[in-house]
């Protein structure tokens, strides 16, 4: 199985560079990758999960606001059946890690995650859900 993967920029934070490296690590290791950039909405990005069938949502933080996003995603994507798991990363102090994974299927990365490391778990998020690559 090829994994499939949203992978998008919550809210108003503009630093994409991890999202955009995270995305071709995972396009090298065989995965497909739909990127929806900066500037998305968690209303947008749960649309775009359930339309496009994804096996997992990798979404970066970097503004502070991952709580409220994280939150909201996972709401959006609890209105339709089967959703995905959330795996996040960015600056996420580990306090609000816990908070997170409350949620439902969501994964944390923490800060300081290699990229490698990071596609590898969003992989793992993926096979967890939906089988074995």
């Amino acid at each position: 199985m090829t994994a499939r993967v949203l992978a998008a920029k919550l809210g108003l934070d503009g630093h994409d560079r991890g999202i955009r490296l995270i995305a071709r690590e995972l396009r090298a290791r065989g995965a497909e990758v739909v990127y929806l950039g900066i500037g998305t909405s968690p209303q947008q990005a749960a649309a775009a999960a359930v339309q496009e069938d994804v096996d997992v949502i990798a979404v970066s933080l970097l503004s502070g606001a991952h709580l409220a996003h994280v939150a909201r995603l996972v709401k959006e994507l609890a209105r339709h059946p089967d959703p995905p798991p959330v795996v996040c990363g960015g600056l996420i102090p580990s306090a609000d890690a816990a908070e997170l994974q409350e949620l439902g299927d969501v994964w944390v990365m923490p800060v300081g995650t290699t990229v490698p490391a990071a596609a590898e778990a969003i992989l793992d998020a993926a096979d967890r859900a939906y089988g074995e690559r």
